[in-house]
């Protein structure tokens, strides 16, 4: 026959032994005494489970840094470049020369002149108001990397996202409602502008199949996400002032 839990097999309930518990006790009410006091003293009087008004917050907080710490690198990188002009050395003008061929295909020097602008946005519609998966209702960052690699194949001089200028190792990452780029997160909705011939800018996304679809969903009733396409007779792009060092790249080979 089983035991119950507390009982000695082939006994009776007198057999119990209480004497553990006598001891057990008081150390399990010690051990939660001490939790509570680390759990006081870690959150030092906040909640140790943040909501999503905390999450705002810290997104808040975070683009807040990141633009003090782009700003100061903007200083130090000016800095660096007097004090490399007030240097009279050959090589050094020789380095400078090669540095200010690459600087405009890089995106470091800023960029004016016709194009096209695409602007994305999230469907009015709710998961209430249609029988359409949710995820069709918002934009995604294979939505704005179509409209920016579309531009790229039809040559465009200059792209920019929400007016940051883009380059060869920009990211664009979704991150809960909003898409981040350069380390700043932006909500929708999201304004692509690409420098170049307007024909061929609008030729090249015609013919992209991903971007054909998009259009046809945003022309739908049950699902309207935001689509609009304009000609731009002057479109400004923004010299890239962010950092352009790589952590992880290797090169192929």
């Amino acid at each position: 026959m089983r035991a119950r839990a507390g009982v000695v097999a082939g006994g009776s309930p007198d057999a119990r032994r209480p004497g553990g518990w006598r001891i057990l006790t008081p150390t399990v009410a010690l051990l939660c005494g001490s939790l509570f006091t680390v759990s006081a003293i870690s959150s030092d009087g906040t909640d140790l489970r943040p909501g999503i008004t905390d999450l705002v917050s810290l997104v808040s907080s975070e683009a807040e840094q990141y633009e003090q710490l782009r700003s100061r690198v903007e200083s130090l990188t000016e800095e660096v470049n007097d004090l490399t002009s007030s240097l009279a050395d050959r090589d050094v003008a020789r380095v400078q020369g090669r540095i200010a061929d690459y600087a405009d295909p890089a995106g470091l020097v800023p960029v004016e002149g016709e194009g096209m602008t695409v602007t994305l946005t999230d469907s009015p519609l709710g998961k209430d108001d249609t029988d359409q998966p949710e995820r069709f209702l918002v934009v995604h960052q294979q939505d704005i990397q179509a409209v920016v690699n579309a531009m790229w194949r039809a040559g465009a001089e200059a792209v920019t996202i929400q007016g940051q200028r883009l380059v060869s190792t920009t990211g664009i990452k979704c991150e809960g409602p909003s898409v981040t780029l350069h380390g700043v997160p932006y909500p929708p909705p999201y304004v692509i502008s690409g420098i170049g011939d307007p024909d061929e800018l609008r030729a090249s996304i015609d013919a992209d199949r991903y971007l054909s679809l998009y259009r046809q969903q945003a022309e739908q009733d049950d699902i309207l996400i935001g689509w609009d396409a304009e000609t731009d007779e002057s479109i400004e792009a923004p010299a890239y002032s962010g950092l352009l060092d790589l952590s992880y790249a290797e090169p192929i080979t």
